[in-house]
């Protein structure tokens, strides 16, 4: 069993992804519970792991690792035999990168532009294009399904596939009410680590 990861966690954060990671690797992890309303996530002690004062936050074998896709990325080398990442010479190994990192450096800027109606950038200055190319290109990687990787899930859906159900939950245009996008969602919760996660935030 692998050297235990210590998690510094709160369920209302983007933590929540690494949480159903974790679970889905099946890993040996100890939750670390960070109070927002306190501040835990400034004290001297957290800015020594992580500067930004963000979570998600891990320590394993010493070494600390911040950004969610960073982390779940390790995760998934962490524990092959979870089977949540195509091997090093495998060629859906590229797809799976390249949805993996679309997650933080496309899809979540062109939400959170679209969330706080901030002006859009000139789609090619945006490293995302606009909110409509975002969207287009996730309907067009999910139309075959029924993962990203096709029949095969991978750690890839775990992120894409959170970021998704909570740009939903939020109201987020154009998603809910795509049969792609809903029917996507509706296969990562039905996940039992998504469902264990979700229980653990709810009496949180």
């Amino acid at each position: 069993m692998s050297e235990e990861i210590v998690f510094y966690h709160n369920p209302q954060s983007r933590a929540a992804m690494v949480h159903m990671m974790l679970e889905e690797c099946g890993a040996n992890y100890r939750i670390v519970p960070i109070d927002f309303s306190k501040g835990e996530h400034k004290t001297p002690d957290f800015l020594k792991l992580n500067p930004m004062g963000k979570l998600p936050t891990i320590v394993h074998s010493g070494v600390v690792v911040t950004e969610t896709p960073a982390i779940i990325a390790y995760l998934a080398d962490l524990y092959p035999q979870a089977g949540l990442a195509p091997p090093i010479g495998d060629p859906a190994r590229g797809t799976y990168y390249r949805w993996l990192f679309f997650g933080g450096s496309c899809f979540e800027p062109a939400i959170l532009d679209t969330a706080t109606k901030r002006p859009a950038p000139d789609p090619g200055m945006a490293g995302y294009g606009s909110y409509e190319h975002v969207l287009n290109a996730l309907k067009t990687a999910l139309t075959p399904g029924p993962w990203l990787l096709g029949e095969r899930y991978s750690a890839a859906d775990v992120y894409v596939g959170s970021e998704l159900n909570w740009a939903m939950m939020f109201g987020a245009p154009g998603l809910k009410g795509e049969k792609v996008f809903d029917d996507y969602v509706a296969r990562i919760t039905a996940r039992e680590a998504y469902k264990k996660v979700a229980g653990a935030a709810a009496v949180a």
